[in-house]
């Protein structure tokens, strides 16, 4: 095992049921690492399947979500949606488990760029890009490709309960230059990354709490969300750009899919434009998910947080 991770991250000592974690991921990622592709996405999709049918919370939590998102939809389209999603997440994972064999050229015959040009022209300002994003079609894959073509990236990661297991995939999304921005230091590393003029890309589609999260619709639903990238956008100029990797099932490929860098409102007033640039975060995203609904992970309890007064939805 020669990537067992020799260094904790936030913990001073390991349990022996961590250690024993480590040991199933490590060979697991390993046992899918040593299959063609094509063969370990299908392994990857078939776990997903057996995890759609056996994790009964989740797939419980990703039908409310539907149902709020798209209550005009019949149940048996969000119920193809919810089995799509967990294949897509299989097939991520046996696209993780590959990364650390792929070559340009080799990920390049299953991955091409859409927009790349919005990215660099982006860049070019040079006052630091965040690229929009959530966990919509392979977003561990994305980051890694664009480093692996020469684009490295800052990445805005919560840590891992288990320490060892946090190094072991922290040391896969990083091999080719990429670094982990952990949310304990989310302001001062991302103000950093934008003076310097760096890329980094935030996952804005989970829930959040107050202060850090302010409530914004979400398919016409008031989710609590992180208003960080706007705040940090409005204090350095830096640009923002939508980035998604998505599977296109007519090509039979990923498109790793840049939009034109969206304006932020600048009134002066901070908190009121916290709060619309947040919005106008969210509808991106939300305009996304809308296209590839099976794509999204459904299954996070997104609209947890809810406004003073509200019942809980879960």
């Amino acid at each position: 095992m020669s990537e067992v991770p020799q260094k904790q991250t936030h913990a001073t000592e390991v349990s022996f049921r961590e250690r024993v974690e480590f040991v199933l991921v490590w060979l697991s990622v390993h046992l899918l690492r040593v299959l063609p592709r094509k063969l370990a996405r299908a392994v990857g999709s078939g776990i997903g399947l057996v995890a759609f049918y056996s994790l009964g919370r989740l797939r419980r939590v990703g039908a409310l979500n539907l149902r709020l998102a798209f209550p005009e939809m019949p149940e048996v389209e969000r119920e193809r949606i919810l089995r799509s999603v967990y294949r897509n997440l299989g097939a991520l994972l046996a696209e993780f488990c590959l990364m650390p064999g792929y070559s340009p050229d080799g990920a390049s015959r299953f991955i091409r760029y859409e927009g790349l040009e919005n990215y660099l022209a982006a860049r070019e300002r040079g006052k630091g890009v965040l690229v929009l994003t959530g966990h919509l079609g392979a977003w561990e894959l994305s980051s890694f490709y664009h480093s692996l073509m020469g684009m490295p990236m800052g990445m805005v990661i919560r840590r891992l309960d288990n320490p060892l297991v946090d190094a072991f995939v922290n040391e896969i999304r990083c091999r080719h230059g990429n670094r982990v921005i952990h949310k304990d230091d989310f302001a001062r590393g991302l103000i950093a990354s934008m003076r310097a003029g760096e890329t980094v890309g935030i996952l804005m589609d989970t829930n959040m709490t107050p202060p850090q999260g302010v409530f914004v619709p979400f398919f016409g639903v008031q989710a609590c969300t992180a208003s960080g990238m706007a705040r940090i956008a409005l204090k350095t100029g830096a640009a923002v750009v939508p980035g998604f990797l998505l599977w296109e099932e007519s090509e039979q490929q990923y498109v790793l899919r840049f939009g034109r860098e969206l304006e932020v409102v600048h009134t002066g007033d901070s908190e009121r434009d916290a709060v619309t640039n947040t919005a106008a975060f969210t509808a991106a995203i939300e305009g996304m998910i809308r296209q590839y609904p099976e794509q999204w992970l459904w299954m996070h309890r997104r609209w947890k947080t809810r406004p003073p007064g509200d019942e809980g939805i879960y």
